[in-house]
């Protein structure tokens, strides 16, 4: 088996052409500076710098200091598999879940697997274009522990657009500090006990709009899910605002 085969095997699964070669020479040379992947992969020392960050971004290289300087590693491959694995097992446990909410007549559906960090941005980008109020549950240190601009690359840009949005996360101290900001940010939040509620249980977002429902998971991997169903979203609508109303009285 060559690495030829390997990059045929790894590219449809998400991997890039290049990412698989830095992937490949990190487990040929374990852990080394950027500097000897980028000659081992036959990349310039740019291109290979950019590449490990996105390799750390899906979760399959691993950077540590040694001295005063970065040294990347490869995941093991049977750990490469077993997240391969996680994210599709996911996707595919939500299908029949969703088919079988679908009304007889009702024909029409999608569902779209966005993966990592950069995956999910775009996932989030297409909230931007709602014509409607976007509904939501989220936890509020959560996604700014892993997506340490969210606030500028898209809160901002939502509340640019008057696209409101009503929101349902967990009653910390991240939480306090959001919904403070409600008034500058076009939203209302809403917070939940954690006596009634456990924070450590509260770790995925989902927003609603538009016809569709978005899925956002951070740990243990990063990955969306995006579903536009009829009657999947009335029924997680009808949720929220079930929620919504008892978090008011």
């Amino acid at each position: 088996m060559n690495k030829d085969y390997v990059l045929s095997i790894l590219r449809p699964l998400g991997y890039t052409e290049k990412e698989v070669r830095v992937y490949l020479a990190a487990l040929e040379l374990g852990t080394v500076p950027a500097s000897v992947l980028a000659r081992q992969s036959g990349l310039n020392r740019v291109t290979a710098y950019e590449t490990l960050k996105k390799l750390l971004e899906k979760g399959i290289v691993n950077v540590s200091i040694v001295g005063q300087t970065k040294h990347f590693s490869a995941i093991d491959p049977s750990t490469l598999l077993a997240a391969t694995e996680n994210r599709f097992e996911a996707l595919k446990q939500a299908v029949p879940y969703l088919n079988s909410l679908q009304s007889a007549e009702m024909h029409h559906h999608t569902v779209q697997l966005f993966e990592g960090l950069e995956g999910v941005k775009k996932a989030y980008a297409d909230t931007l274009k709602s014509k409607t109020e976007i509904l939501g549950y989220a936890n509020s240190k959560n996604i700014r522990d892993h997506w340490e601009n969210y606030d500028e690359e898209y809160v901002a840009k939502r509340a640019e657009k008057k696209i409101f949005f009503r929101g349902l996360a967990p009653r910390d101290a991240m939480g306090k500090k959001v919904q403070s900001q409600d008034a500058n940010f076009f939203r209302e939040i809403r917070l939940i006990n954690q006596a009634k509620f456990s924070a450590h249980k509260f770790e995925n977002e989902i927003k609603l709009y538009d016809g569709r429902m978005l899925i956002v998971s951070f740990e243990p991997e990063i990955f969306a899910i995006l579903t536009e169903s009829k009657t999947v979203f009335e029924t997680q609508v009808q949720i929220f605002e079930i929620m919504w109303e008892i978090m008011a009285s």
